[in-house]
């Protein structure tokens, strides 16, 4: 792997306390509104997979229940999403997070790397659409009789909106990523001028 993308335990620091603060700052409202950004959380587990040592998932998992817990306890944001199903979105999460682990084997600062990000974050984005919303669809007790038709339909109606919203969080992180590898390049060549 590049050695770009190695950070110190300093930087990790920085990134994941970073990661977590926008988490913090998304999480209430899946899709935004004129006065919110939508929910960064599956970017977030995707980049922290990327990028940040194993036990910033645990972090960002216990953070991930927790800002649900306040939100919907104290801020009055509505609990239809929290059913018995609940505990399997922590799988949807940990399948994000091994998606941009597994990107760091393919990751490059040029066409090539682009492509793995986006072959991992699709297939990141699958797994964890098909877990968290056939979780709920289907074990959650919310529907009287689940049926295929219906299901198909939620899919249909959510889980582009779903990928949308973690592309661009995505993208966004890879424009940063490519600033700072041209910076680091352009710093390394200055110094060994």
């Amino acid at each position: 792997m590049n050695p770009v993308f190695n950070f110190t335990p300093r930087t990790q620091i920085f990134m994941g306390l970073f990661l977590m603060a926008l988490m913090m700052a998304t999480r209430f409202h899946h899709f935004g509104d004129a006065l919110h950004l939508p929910d960064a959380s599956w970017a977030i587990f995707f980049v922290a997979g990327f990028y940040l040592s194993p036990l910033w998932l645990l972090a960002l998992l216990a953070e991930a229940v927790a800002v649900d817990a306040v939100a919907i306890g104290w801020l009055g944001v509505s609990d239809y999403c929290v059913t018995q199903a609940y505990a399997i979105l922590q799988l949807a999460h940990g399948a994000l997070w091994l998606g941009g682990r597994g990107l760091r084997r393919y990751a490059m600062p040029d066409w090539r790397g682009a492509a793995a990000l986006v072959g991992f974050g699709v297939a990141a984005w699958f797994v964890a659409f098909a877990v968290s919303n056939g979780s709920f669809y289907w074990l959650g007790g919310r529907l009287p009789e689940p049926n295929w038709t219906e299901f198909m339909q939620t899919w249909a109606d959510y889980s582009l909106k779903f990928l949308g919203t973690m592309s661009v969080y995505l993208s966004a992180a890879a424009v940063v990523q490519w600033l700072a590898h041209r910076w680091v390049s352009g710093a390394s060549t200055t110094h060994a001028a």
